[in-house]
């Protein structure tokens, strides 16, 4: 055979693999079904803006090992990440800690506010929280999950908050002091130049396709490699055999505007129920940009159809028991290997990608070197 690895997906779960597998001496080729390198993480230039053309992405993590890996292939600038919420006009800060206390309640100390949440968690009759919205109650109150959680959180996801699970709501800070940066790790920042840079650095020497199509030409593509590093949707590898996971979309519009500022934030959250969209992205602020000109984005979730772009896992009991079966099926092949977000069904920040890619080649090179 031509190649030890053939790679599904240029994303950054099939760059680290590639680039590893090729620095330990294996020949890697890797096919891409987008017309570009990146995947979610791809960024292009407008207007001298870094755009994330597929939604927002900030590095983050307390694992110094993966931000020093990151680190060869590209300079982190310093952006801190600090939304916005507008609820009708109303600006709060996320994520929730004092400032979002105070401005809701009037709240001086985290004793107040503290006591308001208790006051609301009882008067809503909570114990143990059985969905995202006793959840929510529970960690914040009733006042900040009416006007800050429930309507974005059912944009995003399609589905009441009393039939989400209320894991969701955990990934969300709730700090008792005035510290506006949402990610609570050691190390955040964005790449100089963008993530595609990023990832240009990672596959450079590597044969890489754009616009191919794996499951389409499968059978030719796998006679080229003795193995297959599949990223794509699992469901789909095996052709929905035992029906579709379920994923939320998320739908872009995109605009170039002649002012310098358009939100003064990179970040803004539309938490009421009305407005169509859930944020709206100012790119030039993820790396602190003086154009004369900026670029916007507003995001629209919706639910993922066949031939859609799934974004994010519907993690609930339903698709986690169909996801064991495909699993199953996926243990049982022989040349493919499975990983990412989408290859494993499951959410994942960028440097829990990074881990399981580098888990999985060290785990796959040790034991093909055995062999």
């Amino acid at each position: 055979m031509e190649y030890d690895y053939l790679i599904v997906g240029a994303g950054l779960f099939g760059a680290v693999f590639a680039y590893e597998a090729k620095k330990a001496g294996k020949k890697v080729f890797v096919v891409e079904q987008r017309s570009h390198i990146g995947g979610n993480i791809y960024t292009e230039e407008i207007q001298g803006i870094q755009v994330h053309k597929y939604g927002a992405h900030i590095f983050h993590t307390n694992n110094t090992e993966i931000w020093n890996y990151v680190n060869q292939f590209a300079e982190f600038n310093r952006f801190t990440n600090s939304p916005v919420a507008n609820y009708k006009g109303e600006l709060y800060s996320l994520p929730f800690n004092m400032w979002t206390f105070n401005k809701m309640w009037g709240c001086l100390t985290p004793e107040e506010a503290k006591a308001k949440i208790e006051k609301q968690r009882i008067e809503a009759g909570i114990t143990k929280p059985q969905n995202l919205e006793e959840q929510a109650i529970s960690l914040v109150g009733k006042d900040i999950y009416e006007k800050l959680v429930k309507g974005y959180t059912e944009k995003q996801w399609g589905r009441p908050c009393d039939q989400l699970p209320s894991f969701i709501i955990k990934r969300l800070p709730v700090r008792f002091t005035f510290d506006n940066n949402y990610f609570n790790a050691r190390y955040q920042g964005i790449p100089i130049g963008g993530y595609t840079k990023m990832i240009q650095n990672m596959l450079e020497g590597i044969e890489v396709r754009l616009n191919v199509n794996y499951l389409e030409e499968k059978e030719t593509l796998d006679s080229l490699a003795e193995k297959v590093i599949y990223t794509g949707p699992i469901d789909e590898y095996f052709q929905y055999r035992l029906g579709a996971l379920e994923y939320r979309s998320v739908r872009f519009e995109t605009e170039i505007l002649d002012v310098p500022n358009y939100q003064g934030n990179a970040v803004v959250n539309y938490t009421d129920s009305e407005t169509p969209w859930t944020r709206i992205i100012e790119h030039k602020w993820f790396d602190f940009g003086e154009q004369e000109k900026t670029v916007i984005s507003r995001e629209y979730s919706s639910e993922w159809q066949t031939g859609g772009e799934p974004y994010y896992p519907i993690n609930n009991e339903k698709n986690e028991e169909l996801y064991q079966e495909y699993k199953a099926l996926a243990l049982s092949e022989t040349k493919a290997l499975f990983g990412g977000r989408l290859g494993e069904y499951k959410y994942y920040d960028m440097d829990q990608v990074i881990e399981k890619a580098l888990a999985l080649v060290k785990q796959e090179i040790e034991c093909r070197d055995m062999r």
